[in-house]
């Protein structure tokens, strides 16, 4: 397990480009807003779903999708507060535990996308002891640039159900806006997992 140290942050694009070309083969599902940013700033690809507007709807998603897709790689990227917003989903997830899903919360303890207003994680809510409440043993913190190697290797492994905040410095790095045509975005992931569009 990481261990972080006391005021240890990393930069979220960097960490999310790190992660993302270690995993090239991940279904990916990036929450709204900053998270979703930095998804596509790492490079667009047709194993990136991109949420526009469903706060608090990723990590049930990334759910769905692993179940569905037991053979692949799913990846969750978002933020804190749209984790917060979707904080009982984990408790679904802590229940089913499918191997191949691993979120990764983007924690810079600000809600960025209303005015970087404090969000719940920097008033003293602890992320992954509510993880690991809800049944998600394997959760734990870093704000390690580095850690995204061996989260990358787990990713991979498929070995289990993965939790991880990752400590990201309050800032806003230029927005790189994805595709907004949901219906295209559907449609271009149904295609890369070879189903027809609908």
């Amino acid at each position: 397990m990481p261990s972080t140290a006391i005021g240890q942050r990393t930069s979220r694009r960097a960490f999310v480009s790190r992660l993302l070309a270690a995993t090239p083969e991940a279904l990916v599902i990036a929450g709204l807003g900053s998270a979703a940013y930095d998804v596509f700033a790492a490079g667009d690809r047709e194993r990136n779903f991109y949420l526009w507007g469903a706060m608090g709807g990723a990590t049930s998603i990334g759910l769905g999708l692993a179940l569905a897709q037991p053979q692949q790689s799913v990846l969750v990227i978002t933020g804190d507060g749209e984790q917060l917003m979707g904080i009982g989903s984990l408790g679904t997830i802590g229940v089913k535990q499918p191997k191949n899903l691993t979120i990764v919360v983007l924690d810079n303890g600000h809600f960025g996308e209303t005015g970087m207003q404090r969000s719940h994680s920097s008033l003293g809510t602890d992320l992954v002891a509510v993880a690991k409440g809800f049944g998600i043993e394997d959760a734990f913190s870093t704000g390690s640039l580095a850690a995204s190697d061996d989260i990358a290797r787990r990713i991979s492994a498929r070995s289990g159900t993965l939790f991880v905040q990752v400590l990201i410095e309050a800032d806003e790095p230029p927005r790189a806006l994805p595709p907004r045509d949901g219906s295209y975005v559907k449609n271009r992931f149904r295609a890369a997992l070879g189903l027809k569009p609908f």
